[in-house]
């Protein structure tokens, strides 16, 4: 299996709402992702960097692929997943979706480049 399901840290709900802590520790870059339904994104993979994401609302059909091997996933609200590097993925979104994305290392370096390879 290629994808690797993850839980968040906490939660927390109450009648007054709901807290969910992703991580605390071990990310240097944060993103929040919108997509609208029918948007494909993606296709590239990362040599260093691993990749978290956590579906806050919507639907993705995530696919992923390595040289030997290839895998699709459909991901819905609250499910949390990581991408290894040199894993190829594309996301085809079936409904409006907020995703967050955290990495391990960011995909931007100093000397302008980026860990992203198609």
């Amino acid at each position: 299996m290629l994808i690797e399901m993850l839980q968040p840290d906490f939660k927390f709900a109450n009648e007054t709402g709901l807290l969910v802590q992703l991580v605390h520790e071990g990310w240097e870059q944060v993103n929040v992702l919108v997509s609208k339904a029918g948007a494909t994104r993606g296709g590239h993979y990362h040599k260093v960097s691993k990749e978290v994401f956590y579906v806050i609302s919507g639907e993705v059909k995530l696919t992923l692929e390595t040289d030997t091997e290839k895998e699709e996933y459909t991901l819905k609200e609250a499910d949390m997943f990581l991408i290894s590097p040199y894993q190829r993925h594309t996301f085809s979104f079936a409904k409006d979706t907020v995703m967050v994305s955290m990495y391990d290392v960011c995909v931007e370096r100093e000397d302008g480049s980026k860990d992203i390879y198609k």
